[in-house]
């Protein structure tokens, strides 16, 4: 049953791991970021359930299976903890037995009484002087975590059954062996502890008091009398939930000299002091610890009061029992279950996982754990050190997410990658902006070619005839140079819009990039005023280009280079790469490009020169074909003498080879995939 007794409610669970930081088992499993409770592990302290803000965690109701028995032809017993006090703050004694009565119980009795018998059970126990060492088991989820984490430990458990089994054994043995007992109290282990087999027959069922309340909500309150618990009274046994309670139960003091009992309460303190009792640290023949800070503080108590308060009602409705109590029918009680049987067994069930041998080096590095520094041990994922989680994550109890530093460092990265991908899609998106301007401007610059160049040709072809029949140096000669220069300048912009307009094809061949350039500079016309610097950086020069368009792209740099220096100054053209691409470089020392001119630089028409120097196509047309490359073309400029030195320098970056279906879509004047 241990397996369906505590589970998560999965609309609810939020990945805070509190859950996993608070169990002493580690039986928590992360799937999906979802905390399940893996059973074989789980110990049933609560402690899940208690520190759960979400109220994701739920456990097994057994209203049900109370029911049942209360409408079954068995007598059934309702045996209450005696922390009921610290929960039922809104009623007495007598009103809460009235109302089990009249919810159909046959008997009511406080399970003070069964704490009396197990304490006289521990004092026998300590009186043999038989060298042993023991841990007391009156709490089912200390038991539960020696079985399962400490198994070499299991023979050191006092065979000693709890206070419910101890008055669930006595009522049967007083009245019917059939009778239901069923234990109301503030513990979730107690239903794994009436189901486990060495006691399975003992207690029919358990209720926690949440659960007896909404049972008490749906009651028929007319007719329920204030009742007092049926015999046998229990006496100090009272005090059992209050921590160290069994100790002064028992009449067996926690004495600081000789060490020879020692007490704890609470999740820390509890399993630290297992530890050191099973590493021999202790030096005592009896641990006596409970799970809880006490029984007043068990998972199944839903008030808020504070550990202190509730101290004080158990132990005040504890020493008006003592006070009123029939001493001497008490003692005839004890003394008739005298020879009663409240021994038990307990069974190892080794749930201890040790370290991977090879696999948490990798898991750590996984984890971004590279050295010893980097295991911050911060406990945020619910471990308390990075080689527990990665022990849990080897073992499928824990994900590589839960890791907050490492979870903060990957997304770090992927906004950085978020933020790169975000830079190349606007360069995309600019670019494709770019060249469906360039597609438009091209099929409207062939239209206006296509039509102008045919009757301009005729215009020149008689203005020159005119002028070759004009006297020289009259007016008419002078307005027919004019008609021929102004005709000659509309004729060479209808010839870049010609090739503009054309769809060119890339022919791709092997070419040597730096003789490439060599050639072109020697065959293109420096003015003296310039200085040419050529630099080749390239271990392999070769890639596969066009040689003439690329021609034709140096052509229109560097006559813009040598356009920006009219004064003279340095031109540098400058070849580098890698394995993978290959550059040029031509830089200027002229007056450099304004920034709010530098994105317009590529668009068709735009000119900074002046009229009749320039048509603003040389730019447009060396992009094209830089893209039909499935290259890029990159410009810096500064014009601010106080910045640095000015001039422009434009960059052309060709991949030395392109994929044959890229190559044809950019040939087909499409971008690439």
């Amino acid at each position: 049953m241990t397996s369906a007794l505590i589970s998560t409610a999965k609309e609810r669970c939020r990945m805070c791991y509190t859950c996993v930081r608070e169990c002493p088992a580690k039986a928590i499993r992360i799937t999906d970021g979802q905390a399940q409770v893996v059973g074989q592990r789980c110990i049933v302290c609560g402690n899940c359930v208690r520190v759960c803000s979400q109220k994701a965690k739920r456990v097994a109701d057994s209203t049900d299976r109370v029911k049942a028995l209360l409408s079954s032809d068995r007598p059934v017993a309702a045996c209450i903890a005696p922390s009921f006090p610290a929960e039922f703050t809104d009623l007495d004694h007598r009103q809460l037995v009235g109302m089990l009565r009249r919810l159909g119980f046959d008997s009511v009795h406080e399970v003070s009484f069964g704490a009396d018998l197990v304490a006289r059970e521990y004092r026998r126990l300590l009186a043999k002087q038989d060298g042993r060492r023991y841990i007391a088991t009156s709490c089912p989820a200390v038991i539960g975590y020696v079985e399962r984490y400490h198994p070499n430990m299991v023979s050191s458990l006092a065979p000693i059954v709890s206070p419910m089994v101890a008055i669930a054994r006595a009522l049967k043995h007083d009245t019917d062996p059939d009778l239901a007992v069923v234990f109301i109290g503030p513990c979730i282990a107690k239903k794994s502890e009436a189901d486990s087999q060495p006691v399975a027959d003992d207690v029919s069922a358990v209720l926690t008091f949440p659960e007896l309340r909404r049972m008490l909500t749906h009651l028929d309150m007319d007719g329920v009398e204030p009742s007092d618990f049926d015999p046998p009274h229990g006496s100090v046994g009272g005090v059992f939930p209050i921590g160290r309670g069994m100790l002064q139960a028992a009449d067996i003091p926690e004495d600081l000299m000789t060490g020879e009992v020692v007490a704890a309460e609470g999740r820390s303190l509890t399993f630290e002091a297992i530890r050191e009792f099973a590493a021999g640290d202790l030096g005592a023949r009896l641990l006596e610890v409970l799970c809880c800070e006490g029984c007043i503080m068990g998972a199944a108590i839903e008030n808020d009061l504070p550990l202190f308060n509730r101290r004080h009602r158990v132990r005040r409705h504890a020493a008006q029992r003592v006070q009123q109590l029939d001493t001497a029918a008490w003692q005839q009680a004890m003394s008739d279950f005298d020879k009663l049987d409240l021994t038990r067994t307990f069974q190892a069930d080794d749930q201890r996982i040790g370290p991977p041998a090879g696999a948490l080096t990798d898991i750590l590095t996984r984890l971004g754990k590279r050295t010893a520094d980097d295991e911050l041990n911060c406990g945020a994922c619910g471990y308390e050190t990075c080689r527990d989680h990665a022990v849990a994550i080897h073992t499928g109890l824990a994900e590589h997410e839960m890791c907050l530093p490492n979870t903060i460092d990957q997304l770090r990265v992927a906004l950085q990658e978020v933020e790169q991908s975000k830079e190349q899609l606007a360069s995309a998106q600019e670019a494709l902006m770019h060249s469906e301007k360039l597609a438009s401007m091209g099929q409207l610059a062939a239209g206006i070619a296509h039509e102008v160049n045919n009757p301009l040709g005729v215009v020149l072809m008689y203005a020159h005839l005119l002028l070759d029949e004009s006297p020289p140096d009259t007016e008419i000669c002078d307005d027919l140079r004019l008609i021929v220069e102004q005709a000659d300048r509309c004729k060479k912009i209808v010839a870049g819009l010609l090739h503009f307009a054309r769809q060119n094809r890339v022919v791709r061949a092997e070419a040597n990039v730096c003789e490439m350039v060599d050639r072109f500079l020697k065959a293109f016309h420096i003015p003296r005023s310039v200085t040419l610097e050529v630099r080749h950086d390239l271990d392999d020069p070769i890639a596969h280009i066009d040689r003439d368009q690329m021609g034709q792209v140096l052509t229109n740099l560097v006559s813009n280079a040598l356009g920006a220096m009219p004064d003279g100054g340095h031109l540098t053209v400058c070849t580098s790469g890698d394995s993978e691409d290959v550059a040029i470089a031509i830089s200027d020392t002229g007056h450099g490009v304004p920034d709010e001119n530098r994105k317009k630089i590529f668009e068709p028409f735009f000119t900074t020169k002046h009229i009749g120097k320039g048509t603003g196509l040389g730019l447009a047309v060396s992009y094209g074909i830089v893209k039909m490359h499935h290259g890029d073309i990159q410009v810096e400029s500064n014009t601010d003498p106080a910045a640095g030195p000015t001039g422009t320098t434009f960059t052309l970056q060709l991949p030395r080879r392109v994929a044959e279906e890229a190559a044809e879509l950019a040939d087909d004047g499409l971008p690439p995939a």
